[in-house]
């Protein structure tokens, strides 16, 4: 293969996974496949189908990187190939992508979030849809990895698994009320990172606590306690948003407040939006490692509402993640993360300055383009 037009850390990646296959009905080798699919993905391809018609219609260029001893797979080859192949493997493999093309900063803001593929589910196999837990990295804007939340399990197991295989020391890492749990947040803190949990009537009590708490810091009721304001206002078509952010040192008396670890911070979020001649407004409460510095924290908050904007609006309208029939053995979490593959390496390719649907179909028109994704 001429390596000048390799990119040596996704090849590399792909060549160490194990397949699945008997050695003997192998037609096809397994870094063909996937590479395919990967690139398939990036051009706009959604089922294994298009997988196949992508494959022959760049045939000729694809044999600039691959073997491809016996042509294009099938697309049953893909369907079969992509069900059995270990999800833990193939997460693995990505991982050791993502630490190799780029470094988290110190203070990164890295939202652990799940989504659930809502076509997956298997009615005749009694299979519900299966939901994934990703990691989301706010300046890089890339996935930094996904674990699959098990059958008759919640994300409260998964999020644990998910934070094991990653390193995100120095981190500030989000989760949503549902993972506010003090297992998690001591496993965060033991990993050498900081924690912004949202909090709401999962807690009753301790959210009910904080919420007096920090009214009573509002109107100037609590003394000594270190308090830090931050706000911001956005205006878009008509609309009007303001967010006024409070942190408060947390005290001592909140329930429970021994058993969260490091629990340096209580916080909330009021946003106001005001659309024509309509005013609505929200309050959201935080617990938090951090010390008191209400810009940072606003920061983390934001960062973590950037995983619904920034990766999952992406994955559901453009990658049609939510439309996907694919229910196969392990085919659909795969395909969830070459989706996330797909929208990782289209979003570190700086020089078109369009959006995610756009970079698709010029990479599908333009080989060179489509190159210089994969290289970078």
């Amino acid at each position: 293969m001429p390596t000048e037009t390799q990119s040596p850390s996704l090849m590399e990646c792909f060549s160490e996974l194990p397949d699945p296959r008997v050695e003997r009905c192998r037609r096809h080798q397994l870094i063909d496949i996937v590479f395919i699919a990967v690139c398939a993905v990036i051009c706009g391809a959604e089922a294994f189908t298009e997988m196949e018609e992508f494959g022959h219609s760049k045939e000729a260029w694809l044999r600039q990187f691959l073997e491809l001893p016996n042509g294009i797979p099938s697309h049953d080859t893909f369907g079969r190939v992509l069900a059995r192949l270990d999800p833990k493997e193939f997460e693995a493999c990505f991982e050791r992508w993502v630490r190799g093309v780029v470094q988290l900063s110190e203070g990164e803001v890295v939202g652990i979030d799940g989504q659930t593929l809502r076509r997956s589910y298997d009615r005749a196999a009694g299979r519900s849809a299966i939901e994934v837990v990703s990691a989301w990295a706010r300046t890089t804007g890339l996935t930094w990895g996904q674990v699959k939340v098990a059958e008759d399990s919640n994300e409260i197991t998964a999020v644990p698994e998910l934070l094991r295989v990653l390193d995100l020391t120095g981190c500030i890492v989000t989760v949503d009320a549902l993972n506010t749990q003090k297992e998690i947040a001591r496993q965060i803190r033991a990993q050498g990172t900081e924690y912004v949990l949202a909090l709401k009537d999962n807690h009753p009590t301790l959210r009910q606590q904080v919420a007096d708490f920090l009214q009573a810091a509002q109107h100037g009721r609590t003394l000594n306690y270190q308090i830090s304001t931050h706000q911001t206002v956005e205006k878009d078509h008509g609309r009007i948003e303001t967010r006024r952010y409070w942190q408060v040192e947390a005290p001592p008396h909140l329930h429970e407040f021994e058993q969260w670890p490091d629990l340096r911070s209580v916080g909330l979020v009021q946003a106001t939006r005001e659309v024509r001649d309509q005013t609505t407004v929200e309050t959201r409460y935080y617990l938090s490692s951090l010390p008191v510095e209400a810009g940072r924290f606003s920061d983390a908050v934001r960062g973590h509402w950037a995983v619904e904007n920034s990766c999952h609006w992406i994955l559901d309208v453009v990658f049609r993640e939510d439309d996907s029939r694919v229910r196969r053995g392990h085919a659909p979490e795969n395909l969830a993360l070459i989706r996330r593959w797909a929208h990782n390496l289209l979003a570190r390719e700086p020089s078109v300055k369009r959006g995610i649907k756009t970079k698709r179909l010029k990479a599908a028109l333009d080989d060179r383009y489509l190159l210089k994704i994969l290289t970078l």
